[in-house]
């Protein structure tokens, strides 16, 4: 009987002048390019499960959104084509961009390090020519200012738009004195700066700064003292500024004096969270728990974003060229859908995402930023983040 339907369907679309081609959706070819030897996947990290730290590769993120554009896409006879790009090292990426330059790929989804991503975004329009680079898993503020690519779009939040959705939170409640534990490490820095500015920004006071050291030397014990670190009482809540996490998983209620911590632990700002239960999240999450059998992660999250704007600038206006859909994604004329209750659209100065940022204590969603009475001129979701008059960013579309 299904083979007799089938022969008719086939004589009936002959018949009609259409050609069998035409039958099949055309696919749409995503790279997401990792590499091997990326310290964030090193399996004492991931066995840890530091909080805001990936706990997975992107590609596993973006191979749901390409599922979930299924039906979006197939009205236009697209379909998403995911291919998992791993380098066995940093310098096999041009060899990568040559063979996707074949395959006529223009959409690159980063899972890299930093050095890997400015090297990417630096070769890609050479290699592939037009083309749109996701960043869904790197924080840093340079990427979206000095080291900025008009190529380059950010579905993960800046550390600038971490650190003010915490300092947002302390202002709205009134903690606003501030014992700052800063490491040693560069990221740590990184943190600091962010914080600092966002403290300012927000009518914050920093009322010490002590560093901190985790060290088998005994004559550094100190460094890593919590109580002792904590001892002075002039503040009202603990920030830890901890790139790496291991000592900011030590702090909480570990103080001297009863006091919150934020930062790298205790309230901590997210991209999302397995336990974020509105606007459609716990939908999300079941799916992907369900292919993947694990969590969802902010990382995740971010990489399910950019496969989800590249669907939906093809869904809008399938004849675009690429350059055109970049600048349709850059310009905010089109909007995105990320199941945290409002639209989203990429900033124009700097490409990073707009975005509602969860605060977490661990267990659950505490907060969302921006919070309640914070205002903008135009768009209060550019409270989070450096707005247009800051940037850096000079490549622009």
């Amino acid at each position: 009987m299904k083979r007799a339907l089938l022969a008719l369907a086939v004589g009936l679309w002959w018949l009609l002048g259409a050609p069998l081609s035409a039958w099949a959706a055309r696919t749409v070819g995503v790279a997401v390019i990792s590499v091997a030897d990326d310290p964030r996947y090193a399996s004492r990290r991931m066995e840890q499960g530091y909080p805001g730290q990936p706990q997975g590769r992107a590609v596993e993120a973006v191979q749901l959104a390409a599922k979930d554009a299924e039906f979006e896409l197939g009205e236009s006879d697209l379909a998403l084509s995911v291919k998992d790009v791993v380098l066995p090292t940093a310098a096999d990426l041009p060899k990568a961009l040559a063979e996707l330059k074949k395959a006529e790929v223009h959409y690159v989804v980063a899972d890299l390090p930093a050095p890997a991503l400015r090297e990417l975004v630096r070769t890609a329009p050479a290699a592939l020519g037009d083309v749109i680079v996701f960043n869904t898993g790197l924080p840093e503020d340079s990427l979206r200012a000095e080291a900025c690519s008009a190529v380059l779009l950010h579905t993960f939040p800046s550390r600038q738009m971490e650190m003010d959705a915490i300092a947002q939170y302390l202002a709205a409640r009134n903690w606003r004195k501030v014992l700052m534990l800063q490491g040693p490490r560069p990221g740590d820095a990184l943190m600091q700066q962010a914080f600092t500015r966002s403290a300012k920004r927000y009518g914050l006071k920093i009322v010490q700064t002590k560093p901190f050291k985790l060290s088998g030397d005994p004559r550094e014990r100190d460094l890593a003292n919590v109580r002792l670190l904590t001892s002075d009482k002039e503040h009202d809540v603990v920030a830890v500024m901890d790139s790496d996490g291991e000592f900011a998983r030590t702090v909480p209620y570990a103080t001297q004096w009863p006091r919150p911590v934020v930062g790298a632990s205790g309230l901590t700002s997210l991209a999302w969270h397995p336990q974020w239960e509105r606007y459609g999240g716990p939908q999300l999450t079941r799916r992907f728990r369900k292919q993947f059998q694990r969590l969802m992660q902010g990382q995740d999250w971010a990489a399910w974003m950019a496969g989800k704007a590249i669907a939906t600038v093809l869904a809008d206006d399938p004849k675009a060229g690429v350059a055109e859909q970049l600048r349709k994604l850059r310009t905010a004329a089109v909007f995105l859908d990320g199941f945290k209750g409002q639209r989203l659209s990429f900033r124009p100065w700097d490409g990073q995402l707009r975005q509602p940022v969860l605060l977490s204590d661990g267990d659950g969603v505490i907060a969302t930023a921006p919070v309640d009475g914070v205002l903008h001129p135009r768009e209060v979701l550019d409270t989070l983040g450096v707005d247009e008059q800051e940037s850096q960013c000079k490549q622009r579309p």
